[in-house]
């Protein structure tokens, strides 16, 4: 979750900033000695060493308006790691938060000190997005989260399931395949094609498969239309990167100014009524269920366990919360991903013609590629190893918070400190990566051969680290890998215009690119293949 404290994006007229003018006015006249008083902390605290607290910070609201753009936050951030170091803190509102940009502070923070930091910040659009934060990746460490972890990792996540569920994602990367090459023959061999739309359904189509199954092949589109997720994934996300007043200002939690809370009541409800609709199907067709493979129908079968261990909960909750984030997750990560892989590829038009050479060396161009070949296509690989270390999908990693006292490259941490890795920075540090702004992916064939992105070496954070990594890594990286491979296996890409495709990120909680990306397709292989 990227921490954008734009207040829903700052879409404000002249009568939200009088008021909000007043607003603070009254809140410093008001609780500023309370103010004080929290943040100050008592004798003890203020006798450790505490880490550097970068300046700028206004009165109650902090550092808040730093992160409110244009920059983007991690860009703003790791500016201020270049004065500050690879460990300071600000604050937002009455929260501290430890900023962390290096990998020996992430292993820290990840490995020695991975329990005190086993905790998710509660904010009101993440309580009313995720079931009362009944999601577990957003959910508090204890032994409900502990407990849909284990399912996760054990039942819809591991090697065996994914493999039992690769002829999905195979089907519905043949079907894109198809699709584009007939786009391609109704425009005499050429088309021009806006590839975040492409890669976007082709995400939302394998997760749907893979979370609903085919039972909702027949279900009525309000329930399950790629475009409604679409728009509520887009809100899910844009929701989850913003702060609202009282999440900074516990104190005001009856204030709503910017109508992020209602949006995010609007965006959970809607989420909702789709899982809804999937989870009547899967009991109206019960029999079929019970073999089955997709992620709700297995959550089905263990959901009424849990909630006996776990009273608070019911099966249904259970059930919706746990598919929830592998349809946000799953597609979104994805999705971005790829975008950003042809953006580089197209900058650098030598690296892909590299990797289709490679292609044709280990597939030819009589067949397409198959799941089998991925192993040998080392070069595909490590290009989306550099795209995750260039344009990671969460550039700020989603906030942690520590449940106790800790030491941390030694500081003193106090319980209750937000931590904010800046996956970002740490992935561009000099110190580490031989010219770190450059394209290279072949430093993933020779003095980074062994690095991986699974959270063990802490120089690549895309996916996290420690025990709240993203337990979906095998899945997303499988899927990007023969998609990637499939795609520029099928076509040749080239640019519309001669200059370099534009690199900018959009705010979110994805660092998805700002603006569209349109390409000339053209099909590469026998036109018997793409049938």
């Amino acid at each position: 979750m990227q921490l954008t404290t734009r207040l829903h994006h700052l879409e404000m007229d002249l009568l939200p900033w009088a008021l909000t003018a007043l607003l603070t006015l009254l809140v410093v006249l008001l609780i500023t000695p309370f103010y004080s008083l929290v943040t100050t902390g008592n004798k003890r605290i203020l006798n450790k060493k505490l880490p550097p607290l970068a300046a700028g910070g206004w009165p109650i609201l902090g550092h808040l308006r730093l992160l409110s753009g244009p920059e983007l936050p991690h860009i703003i951030l790791s500016n201020m790691a270049d004065k500050y170091g690879s460990i300071f803190s600000i604050r937002l509102g009455v929260h501290n938060a430890l900023i962390v940009s290096s990998l020996e502070i992430a292993k820290e923070c990840f490995a020695t000190n991975d329990m005190s930091f086993c905790n998710r910040p509660r904010t009101a659009v993440i309580q009313h997005m995720s079931y009362n934060f009944s999601m577990f990746g957003l959910g508090e460490y204890g032994p409900y989260w502990r407990e849909l972890r284990k399912i996760s990792v054990q039942k819809l996540l591991s090697n065996r399931k994914i493999e039992m569920l690769g002829h999905l994602y195979v089907t519905e990367i043949r079907a894109l395949m198809r699709s584009l090459y007939n786009s391609c023959v109704d425009n005499g061999d050429r088309e021009v094609l806006e590839m975040r739309k492409v890669f976007g359904d082709l995400s939302l189509s394998v997760m749907v498969r893979v979370v609903a199954g085919d039972v909702v092949e027949s279900e009525n589109e309000e329930f399950g239309g790629n475009e409604k997720w679409h728009e509520v994934i887009t809100e899910f996300l844009s929701a989850m990167g913003v702060l609202t007043l009282p999440d900074v200002l516990p104190y005001l939690k009856w204030l709503d100014c910017f109508g992020g809370i209602n949006k995010a009541k609007e965006t959970g409800k809607e989420m909702d009524r789709l899982l809804q609709g999937w989870l009547k199907e899967h009991k109206k067709h019960s029999r079929s269920c019970e073999r089955d493979g997709s992620f709700m129908a297995e959550m089905m079968r263990v959901a009424d366990e849990v909630a006996r261990e776990f009273p608070d909960y019911d099966a249904d909750t259970i059930t919706k919360a746990t598919c929830q984030p592998m349809m946000v997750g799953g597609s979104g990560t994805v999705a971005v991903t790829l975008i950003w892989v042809l953006c580089l590829l197209l900058n650098n038009q030598h690296i892909l013609k590299k990797a289709q050479e490679e292609l044709d060396e280990h597939i030819g161009k009589e067949r397409l590629v198959k799941e089998s070949d991925i192993g040998k296509l080392v070069y595909i690989r490590a290009i989306i190893k550099e795209t995750l270390r260039l344009q990671p999908p969460s550039p700020l990693l989603p906030p942690r918070e520590s449940v106790e006292d800790c030491i941390v490259a030694g500081y003193h941490i106090p319980a209750g400190t937000r931590l904010i890795v800046n996956a970002w920075k740490l992935h561009h540090d000099p110190r580490v990566w031989t010219d770190p702004l450059e394209f290279r992916p072949e430093r993933f064939l020779a003095e980074h051969k062994e690095v991986d992105v699974r959270g063990k070496q802490f120089e690549l954070l895309p996916f996290g680290g420690g025990r709240r990594i993203c337990p979906g890594i095998s899945f997303s990286l499988g899927l990007m890998e023969l998609a990637l491979a499939n795609f520029l296996h099928g076509f040749d890409i080239e640019k519309l215009s001669d200059g370099m495709v534009d690199m900018t990120s959009s705010f979110g909680a994805t660092n998805m690119k700002a603006t569209p990306l349109e390409v000339l397709l053209k099909p590469r292989l026998s036109p018997s293949l793409y049938v």
